[in-house]
Order: C-alpha cells, then structure tokens, then sequence
C-alpha cells in the first residue's frame, strides 16, 4: 500500500515553463484530458494554476494511486480523479475530448503506441481541439544535443521500443488523425513543446 507521493524532479524542473505555454493555449473553461499522469504532480500543479480549466488525469492502473495522493493533499476543485487509461484500449472513457496535454510519453512508448495514440486522437478530439505535447524530439533524423543522444540510449537499454521519436514522424501521424501543428517551442533541457489544432 502506497502511503508516500510518488515523485519526480524533472516534473518540479519543467513544470513552470510549460505552464508559461499552456495558459497561452488553454484559455478556454474546458476539461483538458492528461495522458500519461505519471505521478500526478502537473496535475496539481497545472489545476491549482489554471482554476479555469478543470483537468482529468490519466494513467494506467498502478500509477492511479500515487496520482491521487497528490491529488488529496492538494484538495484542489478542478482536479478531478484519475482515470484508467493505456492509450491502446480499444475505447477510452470518453469520446469527446475539448484539450489534451501529454508529457514526456511519446519516448516511453513503443512506435506503435504512438501511431494508436494519434489513430485514438483522430477518433476522440472534438473539431477545434488544442494538443499540446511535451518531450524531447529529433529533427532530420538528428540528435538536438549530445545530451538527448545519451538519453535515447538509455531509454533503448531498458526497452529496445522506446526511443526519442522524430518531429517529422509525428507532424505526419499528426496531420493524419486532423490535426494541425500550429506551434513548435524550444524548452530547457533540450525538450520541446508542441502545439496541435483539431481541424474542424
């Protein structure tokens, strides 16, 4: 049993400058849909600094408990319980998405998560819909940095499915499901932050 939050430094490190992002993004009252939560902490952090919004948290199973240890401590309205989600269930738990935030995820899954998230992107977002998504990319095939080289490496000692993806891929995936790039901002640590429109 879970009695302790699960933490994370590199969520404490880059929080604040997505967040200079995201409130320029979600500006609108909706529920903006959290894939990969993690251990929970954008979502407090995220729904305490944007009380307009109500956020929903999303996981797979065993990362619901410490996402809503988070969650009661901060007690915050607009912060809603974890749902379970892997992004390849053939239906998720709701069909009408008005905004989507993911972080760091596109790297932990497989190639093939990845063309499912989207296919489920396509089916789910409502026309209109702003993505936003977060994490390290490669452009042209390249490394940003010796530093993101070093962590594509180890993210495929741990599992050969993982990796850092490239831009081009994505956007492509993207333009598939509906949806249009309409941003691409550099973030510290040589991540990135992508900002996506659902096509009417």
């Amino acid at each position: 049993m879970m009695n302790q939050k699960p933490f994370s430094q590199a969520c404490e490190n880059n929080k604040n400058p997505i967040l200079q992002v995201i409130r320029e993004v979600f500006i609108d009252p909706v529920t903006v849909w959290e894939i990969g939560s993690g251990t929970g902490q954008h979502a407090c952090y995220f729904a305490g600094q944007l009380p307009h919004i109500e956020w929903q948290p999303t996981d797979r199973g065993e990362y619901l408990q410490g996402i809503n240890l988070w969650r009661e401590e901060a007690q915050l309205a607009n912060l809603k319980a974890p749902l379970k989600l892997d992004v390849t269930d053939a239906s998720w738990p709701i069909n009408a998405i008005d905004a989507l935030f993911t972080a760091n995820t596109l790297h932990i899954m497989s190639w093939n998560e990845v063309q499912v998230l989207f296919k489920r992107l396509a089916e789910n977002l409502n026309p209109g819909a702003p993505v936003c998504i977060y994490g390290p990319f490669n452009y042209n095939g390249t490394y940003t940095s010796d530093s993101n080289a070093r962590f594509d490496e180890w993210l495929k000692s741990r599992d050969s499915l993982s990796g850092i993806r490239d831009f081009e891929a994505v956007e492509r995936l993207a333009a598939v499901a509906g949806l249009a790039v309409v941003n691409d901002i550099a973030m510290p640590a040589n991540n990135r932050l992508l900002v996506f429109y659902k096509r009417g």
